[in-house]
């Protein structure tokens, strides 16, 4: 489907009209020089970058810019950009007589630009450096405030321009992120339709199937992606921003973003609280893909039978502490506020069993997971040997605090937690 069109919005069988307020989107050669008509109303424009991005695609931006009064925030390369409260302090103070902010980058950058475009109410649009991930197009904000990753509702680019020329010659591990995030999508669509059975929550197949069809374009280009070929990079990056645009549709990030990415978040936060090096978000996204593929084999072969566990209050104030440190509080009361700890689902287990393990069977098996990653070259041994099976089991027990959203590693908890080890 092209994306202008699906941009023009659809009436839904789920009873929902899906909109996106997105007005272009731009994914081809030379696509930076459509910044010159899209910024034509804006006088002021403040550029926010890292030295990194800059380089990529800085000179051409500037280039369609010219005849504007532009302004510069340039982060440092060197040191891994965290989008915390320092990071926003050095962009708002910088938004004098700005009209238009323009982020040139991925991640980071465009989470960051979307937030204070936000909470200033100045527009923003993003200059893409690199195919890495599906947050182009989402209305969420993941930041880092209070030492905590959080999701904050916002607004959406005036546009995405993204030069497939500058895509294809990004670091080779920021494209092969985004094919691990694609790939993650298996497992966020599986925990949607699981939350679906079990919590009654919202779903929509028109938008679990348009994922689906991104799924299967993007297993295609493997080859291409480590080639760097154009077309391949392209289709890439358009399924990244079809992705983007479907989470807008549903609402939320729940087409997109599931346990796979609560254990992503998991090893990010820990990282950063222990100032030690964790895997880029689309490839630790890849990786626990893996991991909750294992999950979900573990419960299809134990079934859902088992009886309610849970951590003394105290034990498990102990432990959240002692993994989030200085976020643990804050973990732990969102999990006070959504109930989560308090709610006893055995029932619900037992009586869904048969329709839960169908659900779960829908994924593919771990061994296909690694053979998909390992056609880009991301092999399991490397997550293994970095992070250790201490620390990912840790992860499987409690990445899910950090979010208020039902996945596998609710069930597994539910069921196995603390008691058997995973296998």
């Amino acid at each position: 489907m092209d994306i202008n069109e699906l941009l023009r919005g659809v009436e839904c069988t789920c009873g929902n009209t899906h909109t996106c307020g997105i007005r272009y989107v731009y994914i081809e050669p030379d696509a930076i020089a459509h910044l010159k008509e899209i910024c034509e109303p804006f006088a002021h424009i403040l550029i926010v970058a890292d030295e990194n991005t800059f380089a990529a695609a800085g000179r051409q931006t500037l280039d369609a810019l010219k005849t504007k009064q532009v302004r510069e925030v340039i982060f440092d390369g060197k040191e891994i950009l965290v989008p915390n409260e320092n990071a926003i302090e050095k962009v708002t103070s910088n938004l004098a007589h700005t009209d238009l902010i323009v982020g040139i980058g991925s991640g980071v950058i465009q989470d960051l630009c979307k937030y204070v475009s936000f909470a200033s109410k100045i527009p923003y649009l993003v200059v893409a450096s690199a195919p890495s991930m599906d947050g182009y197009a989402s209305s969420g904000a993941a930041m880092i405030t209070d030492g905590m990753k959080v999701t904050y509702p916002a607004g959406l680019p005036l546009a995405i321009v993204a030069d497939t020329d500058v895509l294809r010659n990004a670091p080779m591990e920021m494209i092969v992120a985004g094919y691990g995030d694609i790939i993650g999508k298996f497992s966020a669509l599986n925990d949607w339709k699981l939350s679906k059975c079990v919590m009654d929550e919202y779903f929509c197949d028109y938008i679990f199937d348009l994922t689906c069809e991104q799924i299967k374009k993007t297993l295609a280009l493997a080859d291409g992606i480590l080639r760097r070929d154009e077309t391949s990079v392209r289709t890439l990056m358009e399924a990244l921003v079809t992705v983007g645009i479907l989470m807008s549709f549903a609402g939320s990030s729940r087409p997109a973003s599931g346990s796979e990415h609560h254990l992503s978040h998991f090893f990010e936060i820990t990282g950063i609280l222990d100032g030690t090096y964790y895997f880029p978000h689309g490839i630790d996204v890849a990786y626990s893909t893996y991991v909750t593929a294992k999950l979900r084999e573990y419960i299809l072969a134990h079934g859902c039978k088992n009886s309610r566990f849970r951590l003394s209050d105290d034990r498990y104030r102990t432990v959240m502490r002692e993994l989030y440190t200085s976020v643990a509080d804050g973990c732990i009361a969102l999990q006070q506020k959504v109930g989560n700890y308090d709610t006893d689902r055995t029932e619900i287990y037992r009586q869904k069993e048969a329709e839960i393990k169908r659900i779960l069977a829908e994924m593919p098996a771990s061994d296909e997971i690694a053979r998909m990653l390992s056609t880009v070259g991301l092999d399991m041994d490397k997550f293994y040997a970095q992070y250790g099976n201490k620390h990912i089991r840790d992860a499987v027990l409690y990445a899910k605090d950090l979010k208020d959203r039902y996945t596998v590693l609710w069930l597994y908890y539910d069921l196995f937690g603390g008691e058997t080890p995973l296998s």
